[in-house]
């Protein structure tokens, strides 16, 4: 199955996140399939951009979203 996820990227306590289409089989960080856009807890403006058109697609054959890209995402 494939889910929709954030996998962490940055450095020791500056995070920053993609989220991903990955198998849902796979590590946090392992490989993905699709990058859609990138998340930025550290920005307060501008923290989050996706590709809307690729989540909706993904959504639409079946991807699952993780409960954290479902809140930023307000989907």
């Amino acid at each position: 199955m494939t889910a929709i996820r954030l996998t962490r990227m940055g450095r020791k306590k500056k995070p920053f996140y993609r989220i991903v289409v990955t198998d849902s089989r796979k590590r946090r960080d392992g490989g993905w399939i699709e990058s859609i856009g990138y998340y930025n807890p550290m920005v307060k403006e501008d923290g989050i951009k996706f590709d809307e058109e690729r989540l909706n697609y993904w959504i639409g054959v079946g991807a699952r979203m993780s409960d954290r890209v479902k809140k930023i995402t307000k989907k």
